[in-house]
């Protein structure tokens, strides 16, 4: 399948990464710099809406609001579109006390906390896709994505990018921290299978398996590598997330055990 595709966060993590397979696909994207408004005036073909705070968002509690909720609102109202691909995250799990979550499952929040920003913002940016679009919105509902390109965001990305300048490494985190980690490369995999398949409602976009920082770390230890952490919490563990839909849809993330050792193999070969 191949067509317009425009990219809201073309210059983002995903964003980026999933311009650059449409490209070489043949697709004809569009990449919107932020806060241009003509592109509500526009046919828009599919939209990939990339845009998103991730790790300073409670400390831009408005400017999250603006992009995951206001931003796309606008863009739904506009209507010019075949279909809305949103990026949302597995975070909206959190509040659960349930083992396991799949994408039916009922959401809760706690609104007294400020850091559920986040949360609520991607539950409404998910409502108004999913209830305003006349069946046209998807949501992919993405775990913690990692990859060891340079300057690749969050926490196991930084851990694999300082591997490849350093043997030893100090980590401000818990061993037994535990989160459901993807690469990039099968969250686009994903992103492209929901496009072809035209594909309505939620998907969760992870790996199934929840894996602790002490488990990752033991696979850089028999690699030759030295790992220390700087804390000791057990904070308690989100819900395993159910991914048979997107199992359905062809996609099989790596597992991140299996990718890790992979990349480690290769800096030691």
């Amino acid at each position: 399948m191949t067509g317009l595709a425009t990219i809201l966060g073309a210059t983002g993590f995903v964003g980026r990464r999933l311009r650059a397979r449409l490209t070489a696909m043949g697709w004809d994207t569009y990449a919107p710099a932020k806060g241009d408004t003509s592109l509500f005036g526009r046919d828009m073909g599919v939209v990939f809406y990339c845009a998103g705070l991730t790790a300073d968002y409670d400390r831009r509690p408005f400017d999250t609001v603006e992009a995951h909720a206001s931003l796309v609102n606008e863009l739904v109202r506009a209507g010019r579109f075949e279909q809305l691909i949103y990026l949302s995250s597995t975070r909206l799990y959190d509040g659960l006390a349930a083992p396991v979550a799949d994408e039916a499952t009922p959401l809760v929040f706690d609104l007294l906390d400020p850091r559920r920003t986040y949360d609520l913002s991607k539950a409404l940016g998910e409502n108004i896709v999913l209830t305003r679009t006349e069946g046209r919105g998807a949501v992919a509902r993405l775990a913690n994505v990692y990859d060891w390109e340079l300057e690749s965001p969050g926490f196991l990305s930084q851990w694999l990018v300082e591997a490849a300048r350093t043997r030893g490494l100090e980590l401000a985190s818990s061993p037994h921290v535990v989160r459901d980690y993807i690469h990039l490369e099968d969250v686009v995999s994903a992103l492209l299978a929901m496009a072809d398949r035209s594909v309505r409602g939620v998907v969760n976009v992870a790996s199934g398996e929840l894996t602790s920082n002490g488990e990752i770390a033991n696979i850089f230890l028999q690699a030759g590598w030295r790992v220390g952490f700087s804390g000791d919490a057990s904070p308690p563990a989100p819900p395993q997330v159910d991914i048979a839909r997107l199992r359905a849809l062809g996609v099989a993330p790596a597992p991140v055990k299996d990718a890790v050792r992979g990349y480690l193999q290769g800096l030691t070969a």
